[in-house]
């Protein structure tokens, strides 16, 4: 699973923010977590300025795994055709919610296979948005997360360095060490 949140570099408060609006200075970074779902640790980090997309992302995420991907899941943020792409190079399903005006790109009478994206279009016209969730167990996308949760919990949403190559070995160290603490203090649960 994929998923991508903003630490803040310098700025004001959210409380500030809301209560004065923001001035010209306010820098935030933003993480990409690969989650794997089984083990809940984090297989792959990318750090970014803000003005660089989810999708845009994803290939780096995929090229540092070590472990073979059987399924992709991400949010509506990563829905486009690079992504479908460099997922099914990998040899992964990509389970992407397609966006609420999405089209399909080849219809049925095109000779080529369909794309995955054109299935989830069409399955989701014909069955709906909740049947293709459970179908495709879409709701362990929520793991990543609760990754980018447990993340900001204990280490906070604000970086302490200034120059971005810093920053980047802030957060990977950070990722390594929430990945220990992963190991060690996940419980084991079992269905009733």
């Amino acid at each position: 699973m994929v998923d991508s949140s903003g630490l803040k570099v310098f700025g004001e408060g959210e409380w500030k923010v809301r209560k004065h609006g923001y001035t010209k200075r306010r820098t935030w970074r933003k993480i990409h977590l690969a989650v794997d779902a089984d083990t809940q640790g984090i297989e792959a980090m990318g750090f970014t300025t803000n003005s660089v997309t989810d999708s845009e992302v994803l290939p780096e995420l995929l090229n540092q795994m070590d472990k073979t991907v059987s399924q992709l899941s991400a949010d509506g943020a990563y829905d486009t055709f690079s992504t479908y792409g460099a997922i099914e190079a990998c040899g992964a399903k990509p389970v992407i919610p397609p966006r609420s005006n999405a089209k399909i790109r080849r219809h049925g009478n095109n000779k080529s296979p369909p794309l995955a994206r054109d299935k989830h279009i069409r399955f989701i016209q014909k069955h709906g948005m909740k049947q293709w969730k459970r179908l495709n167990d879409y709701h362990r996308r929520s793991l990543a997360e609760t990754a980018m949760f447990r993340f900001k919990l204990l280490f906070g949403s604000q970086l302490r360095c200034r120059k971005f190559e810093n920053q980047f070995t802030e957060v990977a160290i950070k990722c390594r060490a929430l990945n220990l603490m992963t190991e060690l203090g996940m419980p084991d649960s079992y269905a009733a």
